[in-house]
Order: structure tokens, then C-alpha cells, then sequence
């Protein structure tokens, strides 16, 4: 099975994505939100007014004062963490006492309204989880389409394979032994860090990726110039962060804010009565979030799926900046010598050479010499001759 075709292709360039993205602006968010999150802010910072930090509240309220993260992924897993502990806080076990007594009226229409936002969130979650498996399908994918298509390929799907149980393992080791939501999330961004950094492994035919890529003929430049930049912090990525992260940051501080405020309540519920307005305002943002959330993931999901990977030169504007030493090609007449010197990184370094005889030619002999000479001047060589026949038809 032949690999895609990848003749004159270089990696998506920043330049070229923006112009494909002014075709599909972000969504408009609703004006709901910027409300929604500044009252519930306002609400979370009277009840500290009320009553002080308290053990085990540093953390959260520290983060509701910082910027979201700057990369989308990571706030993809932001959105997963606060709608896991929002729900944790949902469970009717780890309710106010006695909100869970239910011992007035107040508190019975509270209760009731509490346990109707969890549905949604749950289904939000499912949603989120999907896209993000999604997207690193069409990634990996993407990557294994322009693999040439012999056993480094399936070793590459072996080693992913075998990345992803071990990575899994580690989660449910760390759930076993009692880690909490937070530690869980903190590992997740981890490994998804790590995820990068193999793929750029592979673009630079390093690590686990060295003796698979790097001394074998076949592996298309394009594929790897592309995972070895796709992540750069000036690549193409930058541009989807500057073009879809601002939306994608405020529902991040949306979810943020809505945890926060339910965390501190719950804290201080039996000194500072949650009220039923309040209770039907947290329904309402999580209707807005959950709502909006999906939109606007199913949108990304679609212009990321869409997005162009490789390019031609021409369309990149960069048919000069390719024009390098890399690849050079040249006649040599029967019964000369030509000499190239080369510059490398190793004395293990891989050269790749194709040749093509012209068809007709007598039985000739083609010798090859190949000398290394190290810094101190020390050389070593080996020649390789070589007889082909003329071809029969």
C-alpha cells in the first residue's frame, strides 16, 4: 500500500493557516457569560468576606485569580477537571449536612434544584472526552498516512499502543492509592506533554524514534519537518490559540468561577445559608456554560478536523526558502568521479544516495567510496562496488 503522495509539499505555515481561518470565525458567545461569571465572582468573594480562607481553599482561589492557560488543549483538560469537580460536589454525599437533611423548605427547593444541573454536565463531560480522543485520532492519523506504509509504521502503532496502556495504568495507579481529582488532571497534562514531546521525538528522529526513523530510507521530510514544528510556540498552533483560544479561555474561567463558588459554599453553609436565588443563578450558568461549551467545541472540532496540514511550496510562499542542500541531483559521465563532502552530526549519521542508470546501457560497474574524517583529522573508509546488469525486458 502506497504512502500518500507528498511530491512538493512542506508543512502548514502559520501565515497560510490564518488565512484558511478567516473563513470560519469564532462563534459569538453569549452575553450570558461575561454576567453570569461576574456575579457568581462577586458572590464567591462576599462569602470571603463573610467568613476567611480556610484550610484547603488556598489552591482553588488562588487559580480563580490567574489567566487561563494559554494553550487550548490544556484548557480542554482545565474544562474536564472543574466539570469532574464540580460534579463531585453535585453528589449527594458530599452535600452540607444539612442541605442532605433537607430540614426546610428552602432547603428542600435547593436541593432540588442541585440535583437537576448534574444531567447536563455529565452529558458535557462525555462530549469533551469524545473530542479529545478525536482530535488525537486525526492527528496520529494524519501523521501514519504519510508513513511509508511497511513495518515502521505498524511499530509506530505498536509503540502508541503500548505508550497509551502503561500511561493508563499509571492513572489508575495514582486513583487507587487515593489521588484526588486535582492529582489526577496534574498527571493528565503530564502525559499529554509527553505525547508532544514524542512527536517531536519523532520529527527529530530522536529517542524511542532513532533507529526506526533517522537510518531508514523513506521517511518523507515533510512529515517530519511537520510533527517537529507542529507545537513550536510561534508555529501553527499559535495561530489556532489566537484565533479560537479567546472564547475557549473564557469558558474556562466561566466553569472556574462556578466551581469556586460552589466549593466555598459548601464550606460555609452551615454559618452562610446558600439562598435559593443563588442556587437558581449556579442553575442558570451551568445551563449557559453547558450549553455554549458543546457549541463551541463541535464548531472547533469541525475547523480543526478541516484544517490543511501540507501545503505546496508556492501556496506556503516559501518555494525559495526550500531550495536548500539537502537534496541535490547531478549527471555523472560513464568513466568519471564525482566527490561530495558532507556535513554531519555523528559518525553514525545516515547519507542517503539514489542513483538511476539510463536505460540501454551495456553491464557497467559503479563503485561507491565513503570516508568519515573526525575533528582530529583521523579518517576511515569503506567502498562498495557494485555490478549491474543491463535490465532484460
Amino acid at each position: 500500500m502506497a504512502s500518500s503522495s507528498k511530491e512538493g509539499l512542506v508543512p502548514i505555515t502559520r501565515a497560510f493557516l490564518a488565512r484558511y481561518y478567516d473563513k470560519y470565525p469564532p462563534p459569538p458567545l453569549s452575553e450570558d457569560i461575561d454576567r453570569l461569571t461576574t456575579g457568581l465572582r462577586r458572590m464567591a468573594d462576599r462569602l470571603l468576606e463573610q467568613c476567611p480562607l480556610k484550610p484547603g481553599e488556598e489552591l482553588l482561589t488562588h487559580e480563580a485569580n490567574l489567566e487561563p492557560p494559554h494553550k487550548v488543549d490544556e484548557n480542554m483538560w482545565k474544562n474536564r477537571e472543574h466539570i469532574e469537580e464540580i460534579l463531585f460536589l453535585l453528589e449527594k454525599s458530599h452535600w452540607p449536612t444539612s442541605l442532605q437533611k433537607k430540614a426546610t423548605n428552602e432547603e428542600e427547593d435547593i436541593a432540588g434544584i442541585i440535583e437537576g444541573i448534574e444531567i447536563s454536565l455529565r452529558e458535557t463531560l462525555k462530549k469533551l472526552e469524545m473530542f479529545q480522543l478525536t482530535n488525537a485520532e486525526n492527528v496520529f492519523n494524519t501523521v501514519m498516512t504519510y508513513m511509508p506504509q511497511d513495518f515502521r509504521g505498524s511499530l509506530i502503532r505498536q509503540q502508541r499502543e503500548r505508550s497509551e496502556r502503561n500511561k493508563q495504568a499509571e492513572v489508575d495507579a495514582l486513583v487507587n492509592s487515593g489521588g484526588s481529582i486535582r492529582d489526577r488532571y496534574a498527571l493528565l497534562w503530564k502525559q499529554q506533554m509527553e505525547r508532544r514531546r514524542l512527536l517531536a521525538q519523532l520529527g527529530s528522529a530522536t529517542g524511542v524514534y532513532k533507529t526506526l526513523v533517522k537510518y531508514l530510507v523513506g521517511v518523507p521530510q515533510v512529515l517530519l519537518d511537520f510533527v517537529r514544528q507542529i507545537n513550536d510556540d510561534d508555529g501553527p498552533m499559535e495561530e489556532q490559540r489566537q484565533r479560537y483560544g479567546p472564547c475557549v479561555y473564557k469558558l474556562t474561567t466561566f466553569a472556574l468561577t462556578i466551581r469556586l463558588f460552589l466549593f466555598l459554599s459548601w464550606g460555609r453553609f452551615e454559618v452562610v445559608k446558600l439562598q435559593k436565588d443563588e442556587a437558581l443563578v449556579v442553575e442558570q450558568a451551568v445551563h449557559v456554560y453547558t450549553s455554549e461549551f458543546e457549541r463551541v467545541i463541535m464548531f472547533i472540532g469541525e475547523v480543526f478536523a478541516h484544517s490543511p496540514f501540507f501545503i505546496s511550496a508556492e501556496d506556503a510562499g516559501a518555494a525559495e526558502s526550500r531550495k536548500v542542500d539537502d537534496y541535490k541531483e547531478i549527471v555523472i559521465a560513464a568513466g568519471r568521479t564525482y566527490e561530495v563532502t558532507l556535513t554531519v552530526d555523528s559518525v553514525n549519521s545516515f547519507i542517503a544516495w539514489d542513483f538511476a542508470l539510463i536505460q540501454g546501457t551495456l553491464n557497467l560497474d559503479v563503485g561507491f567510496r565513503v570516508e568519515y574524517v573526525s575533528p582530529s583529522g583521523a579518517t576511515t573508509g569503506l567502498t562498495f562496488p557494485a555490478h549491474f546488469a543491463k535490465p532484460t525486458v
